[in-house]
């Protein structure tokens, strides 16, 4: 059996101890008071600056509650489930322009991701050849993500007309800076070393960056790709309000001409389309990082 033996400090230092551990917690609460009454204060002031008024939206609450209650509504008062084939009765149309949003994604995704991977080496700090290269590709980046996806939708639908074209343009744009941005930063966090012994070999800057750097943040490119196509098939479901191909137009028609129970449908078919690519590109991406922890 063996006995332990606690020192037991004298008063006055043991005072003085608890004297400074009181004033460190009174110190950090009122930090914490006063951070949170410079976050209630600044959430008022802004909530006064965008008109946000409560009392309208509990006035006006139960219109938003019956708007839903109507698109549940068939034209003959039945609820939509009620009869399955008369409320998706135009599901072979919509499901075209599922596929054409979907598309409208893919071509937009990939070929920002093609151009956003040739930057992000010319960006990242620890990669970029001088500081003026890094500085321009990083304020062309941020131009690119900074305007919305929708507004360059309807820039070129004013430049190019009505169709996908529009679209796979726009969100081309938009993910040049969104996964230039991410794949930049992913490559300024890797590990040096092997950087500096391929460079140590005589090789070139795209050798280290093919050899060295690639290695260490292919997995997480294609998991952010993956990422910004999901988050690309929202965005172009939307695209459709200006024209820019896809189920949009579609479903803006519908809401613009009162076809309520259509609105439901289309919403519906989004969802699950959305729900679908969701669950797909996250187990691609668990697959991706588990085979990383594998190796």
């Amino acid at each position: 059996m063996t006995t332990t033996a606690v020192s037991i400090l004298p008063g006055q230092q043991l005072a003085a101890l608890n004297e400074a551990y009181g004033k460190a917690v009174a110190r950090r609460r009122l930090r914490f008071t006063l951070a949170t009454a410079v976050f209630c204060t600044a959430l008022i002031i802004a909530a006064i600056g965008a008109d946000v008024n409560l009392r309208t939206l509990f006035t006006y609450f139960g219109h938003f509650v019956s708007y839903f209650d109507r698109i549940l509504t068939l034209d003959d008062s039945h609820r939509v489930w009620t009869n399955i084939p008369e409320w998706l009765w135009g599901w072979r149309k919509w499901s075209l322009l599922l596929g054409e949003t979907i598309l409208i994604s893919y071509v937009g995704t990939l070929s920002g991701a093609v151009i956003g991977f040739a930057l992000n080496f010319l960006a990242a700090e620890n990669t970029s050849p001088g500081p003026w290269t890094r500085f321009t590709i990083k304020r062309l980046m941020e131009f690119c993500r900074t305007v919305p996806d929708i507004v360059f939708a309807l820039i070129f639908v004013i430049a190019f007309g009505l169709g996908p074209m529009a679209g796979v343009l726009a969100i081309m744009i938009h993910s040049i800076g969104a996964l230039g941005k991410q794949y930049a930063e992913m490559v300024e966090n890797i590990d040096m070393k092997p950087v500096e012994g391929v460079r140590s070999t005589g090789a070139g800057w795209i050798s280290c960056m093919r050899f060295a750097v690639l290695p260490q943040v292919a997995a997480g490119f294609a998991s952010y790709t993956l990422l910004r196509f999901e988050i690309n098939v929202r965005s172009a479901s939307v695209m459709g309000f200006v024209g820019a191909g896809g189920i949009g137009l579609e479903l803006i028609t519908a809401i613009r001409k009162f076809y309520y129970s259509d609105v439901s449908a289309i919403l519906l078919m989004i969802i699950l389309t959305v729900f679908v690519i969701d669950i797909g590109t996250g187990w691609i991406r668990g697959r991706l990082f588990g085979g990383e922890r594998r190796s």
